[in-house]
């Protein structure tokens, strides 16, 4: 999954990517909105995480804007305002879910996972997929019954698939929610990791549709 986070304390937006990145998720950070705005032009950003107050400007301007424009993309307020009043504009503005700072690093992971769950249409943490028992929110996956250990970026790659069974995941998709904006891509990383998977859960896990991408589940 791409995640922006919008964030200009240096040290809790450093946190946050390194902590989301040790995930598996692909991070970027921006410190100012300026830089969001173009970011989001380019890029199809699966969740938001939004400070409010920014060196140019509120966060809640970008969110309405963002809104107004029809984007549905998921946003996650991170904030120091931790009024009842702030909240509720905070979700009346087409925030998603809104944690007050300071904050645990796992309970963000728990929020952006749910927040996640979601939108993509299952909010079930639990997924079963041919002979695969996967469990989004504890990040646990059983084949046949037999637990199996994945690495972070193994383990986005076979999200990114498992949340949406028997649909078709483009190369690029699977790229998009793994890197951060500017890093380097190998152009045989994601099927690196494909021939991963493939040997921890079975030849015929993931099918490779030539020119097209891959699929799990039918």
């Amino acid at each position: 999954m791409r995640i922006m986070v919008i964030e200009d304390d240096h040290v809790l937006g450093g946190a946050v990517r390194e902590h989301l990145a040790s995930q598996g998720y692909g991070v970027d950070w921006m410190k100012l909105l300026d830089d969001a705005r173009e970011a989001l032009k380019t890029i199809d950003y699966e969740l938001v995480l939004l400070d409010l107050n920014l060196p140019d400007g509120s966060g809640l301007d970008l969110l309405r804007a963002l809104r107004r424009a029809g984007s549905s993309v998921p946003v996650i307020i991170l904030t120091a305002q931790d009024q009842i009043a702030s909240r509720i504009e905070g979700l009346n503005s087409g925030a998603d879910d809104y944690l007050v700072k300071p904050f645990d690093l796992s309970e963000l992971t728990a929020r952006v996972a749910a927040v996640a769950r979601r939108y993509g249409g299952n909010p079930n943490p639990l997924l079963r997929v041919g002979q695969l028992d996967i469990d989004l929110a504890r990040r646990i996956i059983n084949v046949a019954g037999k637990p199996v250990d994945l690495t972070a970026r193994e383990w986005a790659v076979l999200e990114r698939l498992a949340r949406h069974p028997g649909a078709l995941v483009a190369k690029t998709d699977i790229e998009d929610s793994l890197y951060e904006f500017g890093a380097e891509i190998e152009s045989n990383a994601v099927e690196v990791y494909i021939s991963r998977l493939r040997k921890k859960l079975g030849r015929d896990a993931i099918k490779t549709v030539r020119g097209a991408g891959y699929t799990v589940g039918n």
